[in-house]
């Protein structure tokens, strides 16, 4: 992802939580500008601390909202990243204690084949970004042949899936 942030962008976060990649992203480069969204009033309360704590909260803003809904049409963003509920929920009572204890269902359960909330995202996403802008996702390990897809249907290129460091896939993206 960073090596297509370049200075001046602007981001949005969908599906925020505690703020931690949009925050990354805007510690990387000063003239970034960005929004966090996310339903929980809870997390963005998280986020807005976290971007105090670090100094940043003149470059981010974070907004309460069900996806899209609280985006004004007329915003425009170079880069979309979105880490949002993507476990099927069938799995969620077999998750590690620590995953099933800790984290709200809400920002676990990606309802019956953990794809709802990209396939929404994927497809409101196109209003809010720039021509040749780019959608990036946090993806769990066997979703990138299913985000592939879901992004070459809604017309996006140069999808590319990236693996984490024990060679899963984890990152998920295209340019408009």
């Amino acid at each position: 992802v960073l090596k297509d942030v370049l200075p001046g962008m602007r981001i949005l976060d969908m599906c925020t939580g505690s703020g931690c990649i949009l925050l990354s992203l805007l510690h990387e480069e000063e003239s970034l500008r960005g929004t966090g969204a996310d339903v929980s009033a809870e997390a963005l309360a998280v986020a807005g601390e976290n971007a105090a704590r670090l100094g940043l909260s003149g470059r981010a803003d974070f907004v309460q909202t069900d996806l899209f809904a609280e985006i004004p049409e007329d915003e425009q963003f170079d880069i979309i990243v979105s880490n949002p509920p993507y476990i099927r929920s069938d799995v969620i009572p077999g998750l590690m204690e620590e995953v099933r204890e800790h984290e709200p269902l809400l920002a676990l359960d990606g309802h019956e084949d953990g794809l709802f909330f990209y396939r929404r995202i994927v497809r409101e996403a196109k209003r809010y970004l720039k021509a040749g802008g780019r959608l990036f996702f946090e993806i769990g390990f066997d979703q990138g042949d299913a985000l592939r897809e879901l992004l070459a249907e809604a017309g996006y290129k140069d999808i590319t899936v990236i693996k984490d460091l024990a060679g899963l896939d984890r990152v998920a993206g295209g340019r408009l």
